[in-house]
């Protein structure tokens, strides 16, 4: 425990030698086995509990941060990947991942209440990865053909904010609905209008972006030598260039997830951490 103390108060440290954009209040390694594939997948907006894959995406957990009880939601394969959840967290959808006889991956989509437990499949057998949102999300993103889908109030758009012979990937909406975030293959981090218009360069190392606020990004910036992951640190980047690193080089984090004044993450040791900000 004097330890995790320690490296903890080393890790504040490093943080607030660096340009702010956020202030770190602390941050904490939660009390979860650590496995060494393990990731976040999600976090509820009111930061109650957290969602739990594998670094493959195959099955989804539950942590809830008060009770410190972990409970399996579904041992799938393909659960953990682009999980969403409600707005008043309620709801999550997920996709669950089969090979049919023909060995051509089959697709489900699975509507969870996380209260009750109640189930309601929205598709299945679908071999394309389908738009998915809960019910109560009216603009949402997601990749089709390397190109960007979005549905918004019914209608269903595909965006190429850079052109159409890029490749996007991860992208997400703005609290508020006006912009998306998405990543252009090889060329780094962009902000544009909702509609795709005045696309913004933000940076290469900003990966796996997550909105904090309507100006902010949480992200990773990763570094690897061709076959692993060998630096990895989280970043906050604000729409007009400033940036933070979150966390200390001596940890390789990955993957972050954000609700209100929360940041959840994990590392490649399967650790996983939270730091409160503001």
């Amino acid at each position: 425990m004097r330890k995790t103390m320690l490296f903890v108060a080393a890790c504040l440290l490093s943080i607030a030698a660096s340009a702010q954009v956020l202030e770190v209040v602390s941050m904490q390694q939660l009390p979860i086995a650590a496995q060494a594939d393990m990731k976040v997948a999600g976090i509820s907006p009111a930061g109650d509990y957290i969602l739990l894959t594998t670094g493959s995406n195959q099955g989804l957990q539950r942590y809830d941060l008060e009770s410190q009880a972990l409970t399996t939601i579904t041992d799938a394969a393909g659960a953990g990947f682009n999980v969403q959840v409600s707005s008043d967290g309620q709801e999550i959808v997920y996709r669950e991942t089969t090979l049919d006889r023909n060995q051509m991956r089959q697709n489900k989509i699975v509507r969870l209440n996380m209260y009750n437990q109640r189930q309601h499949v929205v598709a299945r057998n679908q071999r394309d990865m389908k738009h998915m949102a809960t019910s109560d999300n009216l603009t949402s993103v997601s990749i089709k053909d390397r190109l960007i889908v979005l549905k918004r109030n019914g209608l269903t758009t595909t965006l190429a904010p850079n052109g159409m012979n890029e490749s996007y990937i991860w992208p997400s909406v703005s609290p508020d609905g006006s912009k998306i975030c998405y990543y252009v293959a090889g060329k780094g981090c962009f902000v544009a209008n909702i509609d795709g218009s005045n696309p913004l360069f933000i940076a290469r190392a900003c990966r796996a972006a997550k909105w904090y606020n309507n100006n902010t990004l949480i992200a990773m910036a990763d570094e690897d030598d061709g076959h692993f992951t060998t630096a990895s640190a989280i970043v906050a980047y604000t729409l007009d260039g400033k940036m933070q690193t979150l966390t200390n080089s001596d940890m390789i984090a990955t993957y972050p997830y954000v609700a209100k004044n929360t940041i959840v993450f994990a590392t490649l040791q399967g650790e996983t951490y939270m730091l409160n900000v503001k």
